[in-house]
C-alpha cells in the first residue's frame, strides 16, 4: 500500500501537523503547545509552536491529540516473548528457563526455522510501530536457540524494518557460555568460548556492512546476551571493537541473584565491579536491568555497584513491567537519577507497551519511595524520549525541535476509556495504552495512519505468530530438567475441561 502524498517513501513537501497538544521541544526540555503544530520536510523536523508563517504542500488536524516524540525502546521485544510463560509458572530452572545439562549433551538445536524468525522479527517490529515506538534495539530470547543469533536472520530483520520504516539498531546476540541447571536446581555455566568468539566477529562483519544503510534508518550495535554467559576475552574484545565501529554495545547484567551469584562466584567481583575491571563500560554502554546492586534489598554486600556505573556515564536501560512480573524493581528509579545515572526505558516484554512499562514504573517509584510525590509522569515521559535518546548520543531523536528527525506520534484522546483530559502527558499516564497512538511518523514517513500499516495483515500474523508460538512450547520437554510432560511445567489458572 502506498501512502497519498509520499514520495521514496517520505511525505512530499512540507507536512504541517496541529492537534490540541503538541509536545515540543527547546531549551532543553520538553514543553506543550496547546493548539500547536509541528511542520517537516525531507525527514527533518522545520517548525514546532505556533502559526508557521511559512507554505506547506499538506496540512493535517488531528483534533483532541497529543502530538509528540517517537519513543525510543532500548530493550525492544523482537520474538515472541517466552518470559509470559513464566508469569505463573517457577521456579525458572524447573520450567524450561534454563537448559539441564542433559540437552546440551545432545546438543542444542534451532527451535524455528529461517522463515519463521524472520517472521517474528517483522511481527514484532509492526507491533512497536503500533506502540508509538519509531526507535527500537531488538532483543530476543536465546533459550529456544541453538546457541546465539545468526548474521542471515538480521539481514532479514533489517529488510524488514526498512520496509516498516522502523528506525532500528541491529546485531545479533552472541554468547561464550550459558546457564546449566543440575536435578537438584544448582545453576552453573557451561562454555564455548571459541563458538561465541566466531560469532563476535560475525557481529562485527555485520555491523560494518550495515551501519546506515536505508538512509540511516538502519544502525548497528553489539549485543553480547547476558553477562554470565561472556567469558573475559569476549567482553574485552567487545569492547574495543565498540570502541573502534563506534557503535552502541549492550548487556543485560544485574538482572537476577543467580546472575551476581555466578559473576562474584567465578571472578571474585559484582557485575559492576567485573565490567569495570575489564575496561568494558563507557558512554556507550547499555545496561540492562541494573536491579540486583550492591546495597539493594536483593543484594545483602556493600559495594559501589551503581556508582561505577555512572562514573563511566554508561546507561540503564529500565524495564517495569517485566521486572515488576517477576517480583523486582530498582530501587528507585528517582534515587537513581539523583546519583547522576543515565536512564533510557525498555519494554522487553509482550505486550510491548511503552506507556504500560510507564505506568508500572511511576506506581513502583512511589510504593517504594513510600511517597506520591516521588516521581512526576513526565519524569517517565524524559526516559522513554530523551533518555533513550541520549543513550544513543542521538540529540536528534527523541525531541520535537528544528533538525530533528521527523519521528512523531499521534496518541488520540477521544478513545472512550481516555476519560477527562487534564494534563496531556498526566492522561497518558493515567488511562493510556500502547494501542491508543493513531499515527506514526518515522524520519518523514507515515508508517501507521489510523493503525493501519502498509502490507501488515494484523489477523494473519497475529494467526501466524500464535501457531510458531505454540511450536516452540511443545518442545519444552526436551530442554527442561527432568523432561516433565507440557502440563506439569506449566500450569493452568483453574481445571480445564476439554470436550471429549
Amino acid at each position: 500500500m502506498t501512502i497519498p502524498g509520499q514520495m521514496n517513501g517520505k511525505a512530499a513537501g512540507r507536512v504541517a501537523m496541529s492537534a490540541r497538544f503538541v509536545v515540543g521541544h527547546r531549551d532543553g526540555r520538553h514543553r506543550i503547545y496547546e493548539n500547536g503544530e509541528v511542520v517537516f520536510e525531507d525527514g527533518r523536523i522545520v517548525f514546532v509552536g505556533h502559526d508557521f508563517p511559512g507554505e506547506t504542500a499538506r496540512r493535517i488536524d488531528y483534533g483532541n491529540a497529543v502530538i509528540g516524540p517517537g519513543f525510543v525502546d532500548l530493550d525492544a521485544l523482537s520474538d515472541l516473548d517466552t518470559t509470559i510463560l513464566a508469569y505463573d509458572n517457577q521456579p525458572a530452572w524447573k520450567k524450561g528457563r534454563v537448559w539441564p545439562r542433559s540437552y546440551i549433551e545432545r546438543g542444542p538445536r534451532e527451535m524455528y526455522t529461517q522463515d519463521e524468525l524472520a517472521f517474528q522479527k517483522r511481527y514484532a517490529f509492526s507491533l512497536l510501530l503500533r506502540n508509538g515506538i519509531t526507535t527500537a534495539l531488538p532483543i530476543a530470547s536465546l533459550f529456544y536457540r541453538a546457541w546465539g543469533e545468526t548474521v542471515a536472520e538480521f539481514e532479514s530483520a533489517a529488510a524488514s524494518a526498512a520496509e516498516l520504516g522502523l528506525r532500528v539498531y541491529l546485531g545479533p546476540a552472541y554468547r561464550t557460555g550459558n546457564q546449566v541447571a543440575s536435578e537438584n536446581g544448582e545453576i552453573t555455566t557451561s562454555y564455548d568460548e571459541a563458538r561465541g568468539l566466531a560469532e563476535l566477529e560475525a557481529a562485527i562483519r555485520f555491523c560494518e556492512a550495515q551501519e546506515g544503510r536505508h538512509g540511516g534508518l538502519i544502525r548497528t550495535m553489539l549485543a553480547p546476551d547476558r553477562i554470565e554467559t561472556c567469558t573475559p576475552q569476549l567482553l574485552r574484545r567487545t569492547a574495543e571493537a565498540g570502541r573502534s565501529l563506534g557503535v552502541p554495545v549492550r548487556l543485560h547484567s544485574c538482572q537476577s541473584k543467580i546472575e551476581y551469584d555466578l559473576v562474584l562466584r567465578q571472578h571474585g567481583m559484582s557485575p559492576p565491579e567485573w565490567l569495570d575491571s575489564l575496561g568494558f563500560l563507557n558512554e556507550r554502554t547499555l545496561l540492562p536491568h541494573a536491579t540486583y546492586v550492591s546495597g539493594s534489598r536483593y543484594i545483602d554486600r556493600p559495594g559501589r555497584d551503581l556508582e561505577i556505573i555512572a562514573e563511566h556515564g554508561a546507561s540503564i536501560v529500565h524495564c517495569p513491567l517485566v521486572s515488576a512480573r517477576h517480583g523486582n524493581a530498582i530501587e528507585t528509579f528517582t534515587r537513581y537519577r539523583a546519583m547522576g545515572l543515565k536512564i533510557g526505558l525498555g519494554t522487553d516484554t509482550a505486550p510491548p507497551d511503552m506507556l504500560a512499562n510507564m505506568q508500572v514504573g511511576i506506581m513502583i517509584c512511589r510504593l517504594l519511595a513510600g511517597s506520591a510525590t516521588a516521581c512526576r509522569s513526565e519524569d517517565y515521559y524524559d526516559a522513554a524520549t530523551i533518555g533513550g535518546a541520549d543513550a544513543l548520543g542521538r540529540s536528534d531523536l527523541g525531541r520535537l525541535m528544528p533538525g530533528a528527525k521527523a519521528d512523531i506520534t499521534v496518541f488520540d484522546l477521544d478513545r472512550p476509556h481516555i476519560g477527562q483530559v487534564i494534563d496531556p502527558i498526566q492522561t497518558m499516564m493515567l488511562a493510556g495504552h500502547g494501542r491508543d497512538f493513531h499515527t506514526v511518523v518515522v524520519d518523514g514517513r507515515f508508517v501507521m495512519e489510523d493503525r493501519v500499516i502498509a502490507d501488515c495483515d494484523e489477523a494473519s500474523m497475529k494467526r501466524q505468530a500464535q501457531a510458531q508460538f505454540d511450536k516452540v512450547v511443545a518442545a519444552y520437554p526436551e530442554r527442561t530438567v527432568g523432561h516433565p510432560p507440557l502440563a506439569e511445567i506449566f500450569s493452568s489458572s483453574y481445571p480445564v475441561e476439554r470436550r471429549p
